[in-house]
């Protein structure tokens, strides 16, 4: 028996397939969405006068379906995959496995219906109404102690730092997400929150920067803890390095929700604490990338050849800059130019899609030939066309929104010599319009990669290994 079908045998793998193939679908599906309602701000028609295709509730859609569809899938995917190799244990219990894989696509495909019909509670990133969110903690427990049940029956005794940060991320996501969750019910489709005024506002963002901090930071850390010195096939830079990174990032994470919330009703020293966390938290970021970066060392020749491993180590890259823009944007004086403005909007994205997307595409294409008995992807010229299609879109969305964004602030600000604005609302916009349609087109690219990856994905699992394309394996 071979060493493919050994592991088949001895771990579940079905429900890494079934997570890793929907990331795809609803990476697709999410980034779709996104294109949609950029060209939404360029082309108002588009949403038809028809109040569910409003850019108003499809954004929450998109942020929901790209965040939580396409990256709790990829999650799930590699967590399930991460800690039974590193455990050298089958998953904890088969059926809860397929419980958090059917329910977490029920919770979707429910954020899909009600999004758009306006049936939302208004908080970011946790606009589901209160009956999926009882839903999601459901799927949560069970994915805990799936994944702990794991960790706690290994067959070894280490516990691999990749399933350090999974663990966090996955007790934290549930203590924020019921913590933030907290409603009273009036009917099926309505809540209420059960806090008021600025208690709810900071309930809101510690769930808020937190889902960023832990869902869309620890969970693909532990993906690139992994991933990389797999991909590189060399050993991580330095453990000690990986696990200093751990406990300063999940120490110092949790108190930068405030920077959300500068020059408002919240009180001045809590603003003043999220500040200055959010710069320290500079200092484990980069100690993170660095060590994930210099895994290559030995191994930079590899990235000549390897378009996987360019995914993994330039998302890495993408990380690095986000989380040097974060900390900065969190500067209150920085923060009175950049906040309300596009600039924010480049932010998010440089982490969502140059990171997140990133390192997630890179696993994947990682994993996939492994999950069903392939000895390669189908063909790695399309790896790396998509990831010439990937970085271009990323940067051409970022520029675009950083250049718009810092001038939507600056003429915001501009006042003539009596104190009047120098500049309406509507004269920024209208300078913002360029802008917007180098966004669009950047989106574009970033939604034809994942269309080739869906096609080499489809190619790869369907190909027998004498019909599949004739490429060597990078080396």
């Amino acid at each position: 028996m071979s060493e493919i079908s050994q592991a088949q045998s001895q771990y579940n793998y079905k429900v890494v397939r079934q997570f890793a193939i929907m990331t795809v679908v609803w990476g697709i599906v999410g980034m779709s969405a996104g294109v949609f309602i950029a060209a939404q701000l360029i082309w108002p028609e588009l949403s038809f006068d028809l109040p569910w295709l409003t850019y108003s509730r499809l954004r929450p859609l998109h942020t929901n379906a790209v965040i939580f569809a396409f990256g709790g899938c990829a999650l799930f995917a590699t967590s399930y995959y991460i800690v039974q190799r590193t455990s050298q244990a089958r998953l904890f219990s088969d059926k809860l496995a397929a419980f958090t894989f059917w329910g977490w696509q029920a919770v979707i495909v429910l954020a899909a219906v009600t999004l758009p019909l306006g049936i939302t509670s208004s908080k970011e990133y946790a606009e589901l109404e209160w009956p999926i969110d009882i839903l999601i903690a459901l799927v949560w427990i069970a994915y805990a102690i799936v994944f702990f049940g794991t960790v706690i029956k290994r067959k070894v005794s280490h516990i691999y730092v990749a399933n350090w940060f999974l663990g966090a991320f996955i007790i934290t996501v549930a203590v924020l997400h019921i913590g933030n969750s907290m409603a009273i019910p009036v009917s099926m489709t309505k809540s209420y929150s059960l806090y008021a005024g600025a208690v709810d506002a900071m309930m809101q963002w510690w769930y808020g920067h937190n889902a960023v901090g832990f869902f869309l930071t620890a969970g693909f850390l532990g993906m690139m803890y992994y991933f990389v010195p797999k991909q590189a096939e060399r050993p991580v830079f330095s453990y000690r390095l990986s696990v200093v990174h751990f406990w300063a990032l999940v120490s110092l994470y949790i108190w930068a929700g405030p920077h959300h919330l500068h020059y408002t009703a919240l009180p001045d020293w809590t603003q003043s604490l999220g500040m200055v966390m959010s710069v320290i938290l500079f200092v484990p970021s980069w100690g993170g990338m660095i060590n994930g970066i210099m895994t290559l060392s030995g191994a930079w020749h590899k990235l000549r050849r390897d378009p996987v491993l360019r995914f993994l180590i330039v998302s890495l890259s993408f990380y690095g800059m986000s989380t040097f823009e974060g900390p900065m944007m969190a500067i209150k004086t920085v923060n009175a130019l950049s906040h309300y403005t596009d600039w924010t909007v480049g932010h998010v994205h440089s982490g969502a899609l140059g990171w997140v997307a990133m390192v997630s595409i890179g696993s994947l294409y990682h994993l996939i030939p492994v999950l069903f008995g392939k000895a390669r992807m189908y063909s790695y010229t399309l790896v790396n066309i998509h990831f010439w299609l990937a970085t271009i879109g990323v940067v051409l969305y970022i520029v675009a929104m950083w250049i718009s964004g810092v001038m939507q602030g600056m003429m915001w600000r501009s006042i003539n010599a009596d104190g009047t604005l120098t500049y309406s609302f509507v004269e920024s916009l209208e300078a913002s319009y360029p802008f917007y349609f180098v966004r669009f087109l950047g989106g574009l690219c970033v939604v034809a990669g994942m269309l080739i990856m869906a096609y080499n994905v489809y190619r790869t699992v369907r190909g027998t290994e004498e019909h599949m394309y004739l490429e060597t394996k990078p080396a």
